[in-house]
């Protein structure tokens, strides 16, 4: 018996859990509250795409055989070899069952549908990839097959992502959800009700608790609280996560509460905490941010004085119970970005809760999660990483920041590496111009293998319009930072902001070519501007030129449906944009007209051929700040000394020889000046625990010896700084 379960619905992601309920978890541990969490989308999925499964589905789906397009029809005549395949394909999706890679890449072991269609145009782009990764591709088309079969023949709303989405998006009314709700549960229904049953039944909760982070989570979760009323009527129930925190602040529907209890708001330990004991005493009636039924009439209830809990103090995220050896890795698309997505399994930690820089005109930066900006001690961070190491076995992480800041990520980095972690890592950023070339290799070396950030429109008009607090030119000096350093960069993209022109679309698509071509970006992805209730521009959208269409609001309320002052029809763009990007993602392409990705006529790019080009090409600014840290990532080296000659003097010299992970080097100076090397980089080496400022490190010098920036800019420091002496 535990005092609350925790639920992520389906469907969320396939490779990985979702981490709310693990950092709910983690912080119940704290408060010595027992809770048990699943996540039903995996488990829902394991139980559809198995050996008895299949079996269940094409016996169900045999009512409709003469209802089948071409395509269905031939996998339900190939059924058998599905049947025979399922579970050593979801095995080796799952990391178990490796060896099956050559067969499946041989052919003629996998049944094929429509699916596969795609690789005689793919097969370049898939190539060069490892047999394994060529394997999970093949089964992932394999798994999409099935999925074409369930939505035509057995339940139209699934999707391995998110479920019955459509019903969840921009619901202002709750009456179409409602109605489904009233129906006969679907097949999809049925599997997840039945798993449910079972661990409730095992758990005895006192309290349900259903995370719902996106719109495709909805409809399962009411389903879900639909079937424990019925069921189970004594066991409260109570729904949080991202969806209601975004969407639902303006409910007023009542009938959402024949079905929970209690909905949270924002950050949910401190609202849970109470929820659990009012559970536990009836009497009790305090609560924090939580809408639930009052006289009959929907009350947002916020009574308790307690503050919310800082973010050292809401412990480590616990995936305890989660089936973290049962997650499949995917390789759906040919992006780069994606795959971290939907290829192998992280622990989700956040370095900062909110957003520190919290300007951006399409952001929700009214809400808690993007205004409240609180970051967490490098070392804490590091101790959980830890932690979840050794509860996972897992040593991939990725940050789940809004923007991480920069001077975090170089306190954590270099925490790594002080501790001697073996760890991979990717987060979130800013494209902002702290990611120097020396901060992105000390974020290299602490296992940073990808970031992401936003360029959105790629025009400074709209950036500064936008609030972005960059320009395209710094764009391109830190994506090359990153890129030299060997850490993989993807763009989020946009286009149709407010006031957007089609002479500014088609530059920014100019724009993100040059990019791609020069290598400084590798992935990114085109969407189109979304207006949400919570941003500068759904809050003002008369200083946007946007016109917002009124709806009366019920139920939920986030992206708000608008037409642009400019008449300009952005829809048009999206295939352009997105089949050029996936050409230049792949290397080839860039000579092409900009004209010939788009079936209309659009106006000639005003954007120089070489306008990225000349961005890199701007000198570096070589004034280093006195507080800027010293820092040494490499090792101790070997010294020799020797006579150096010309024009018949001589005089000794040191060479000191230094041996990187992949080239040996040397460099050779006055005997004096590399025993104070030596010596200093003892003590600015980053296992030490000396902080060294620029600073300091000049003045030390200066103690023993005459022009230090003399010293500093010669070529052997030069060779030092290459190699790992870090400016950051």
């Amino acid at each position: 018996m535990k005092d609350l379960l925790l639920i992520t619905p389906p469907f969320t992601q396939l490779n990985t859990p979702y981490p709310a309920t693990a950092y709910i978890k983690g912080f119940l541990n704290t408060k010595g509250i027992s809770a048990f969490q699943m996540d039903l989308g995996i488990e829902v999925i394991l139980e559809l795409f198995s050996k008895n499964g299949l079996e269940n589905l094409f016996q169900v789906s045999s009512f409709k055989f003469t209802e089948f397009g071409q395509n269905s029809n031939r996998i339900y005549s190939l059924q058998n070899d599905y049947i025979k395949t399922i579970d050593a394909v979801i095995a080796f999706l799952q990391g178990k069952n490796p060896s099956l890679a050559r067969q499946i890449c041989s052919g003629n072991f996998l049944p094929e549908a429509s699916r596969f269609s795609q690789l005689d145009d793919m097969e370049w782009a898939f190539g060069t990839m490892g047999m394994q990764d060529k394997a999970k591709h093949l089964a992932t088309l394999y798994l999409e097959d099935l999925s074409d079969f369930i939505v035509e023949c057995a339940d139209e709303n699934f999707g391995f992502s998110r479920y019955a989405e459509r019903l969840g998006r921009s619901a202002n009314s709750f009456d179409e959800l409602y109605n489904h709700l009233k129906s006969e549960p679907t097949y999809i229904d049925k599997i997840t009700l039945k798993i449910l049953k079972d661990r409730v039944e095992a758990v005895q909760p006192k309290l349900v608790c259903f995370s719902v982070p996106f719109p495709g989570n909805l409809y399962s979760a009411f389903r879900c609280a639909q079937f424990m009323k019925s069921n189970f009527p004594t066991i409260n129930i109570a729904m949080g996560g991202g969806f209601p925190n975004t969407e639902l602040r303006e409910l007023k529907d009542k009938r959402v509460f024949e079905f929970f209890d209690f909905i949270t708001l924002d950050d949910g330990e401190l609202p849970i905490e109470l929820l659990t004991l009012n559970v536990q005493n009836p009497n009790s009636e305090e609560f924090k941010r939580t809408l639930k039924l009052v006289n009959k009439e929907v009350t947002y209830v916020n009574n308790s004085s307690k503050p919310d809990y800082k973010q050292s103090e809401v412990g480590t995220p616990d995936y305890s119970d989660l089936q973290l050896q049962n997650y499949i890795s995917v390789i759906e698309i040919a992006n780069p970005m994606h795959s971290l997505w939907s290829d192998g399994r992280w622990n989700k930690l956040t370095m900062a809760h909110g957003c520190y820089w919290g300007k951006c005109t399409f952001c929700d930066i009214s809400l808690d999660y993007i205004k409240l900006y609180e970051p967490i001690a490098a070392k804490i961070l590091v101790d959980r990483m830890e932690e979840l190491i050794l509860q996972t076995g897992e040593n991939g992480f990725h940050f789940v920041d809004e923007a991480a800041p920069p001077a975090l990520m170089r306190e954590v980095a270099l925490e790594i590496i002080k501790r001697k972690i073996v760890v991979s890592w990717w987060t979130n950023i800013r494209f902002e111009k702290s990611f120097t070339s020396d901060l992105c290799l000390l974020l290299k070396t602490s296992g940073c293998i990808a970031v992401s950030g936003g360029l959105e429109v790629a025009s400074d008009r709209l950036l500064e319009l936008i609030k972005k607090g960059v320009t395209v030119e710094q764009v391109a000096q830190v994506t090359r930072n990153f890129t030299e350093s060997g850490i993989m960069v993807h763009a989020y993209l946009m286009y149709g902001y407010p006031t957007q022109s089609v002479q500014e679309t088609v530059d920014s698509l100019e724009m993100v070519r040059q990019l791609f071509e020069l290598g400084i970006l590798q992935s990114g992805f085109w969407h189109q501007f979304a207006m949400t209730t919570h941003s500068p521009v759904g809050m003002f959208p008369e200083e946007f030129g946007v016109i917002p269409e009124q709806n009366e609001i019920t139920f939920a309320n986030n992206d708000i449906n608008f037409k642009d002052k400019t008449g300009i029809n952005h829809d048009k763009f999206s295939f352009g944009l997105k089949k050029s990007l996936f050409n230049y993602m792949h290397g080839i392409c860039f000579d092409y007209d900009l004209q010939d990705w788009f079936d209309f006529k659009i106006p000639n790019t005003k954007i120089p051929s070489d306008y990225i080009v000349s961005c890199l090409e701007k000198e570096t600014d070589f004034n280093i700040k006195s507080s800027a840290k010293i820092v040494w990532i490499g090792g101790k080296p070997t010294s020799e000394i020797f006579t150096k000659s010309k024009k018949g003097n001589s005089w000794e010299m040191t060479k000191l020889t230094f041996h990187d992970k992949i080239e040996t080097f040397d460099i050779s100076i006055e005997n004096d000046k590399a025993e104070w090397l030596v010596e200093t980089l003892e003590k600015v080496s980053v296992f030490g625990d000396s902080k060294f400022t620029f600073s300091q490190l000049k003045s030390d010098f200066e103690n023993s010896f005459e022009d230090f920036e003399l010293f500093w800019y010669s070529k052997p420091m030069a060779t030092l700084r290459t190699f790992g002496l870090l400016v950051l």
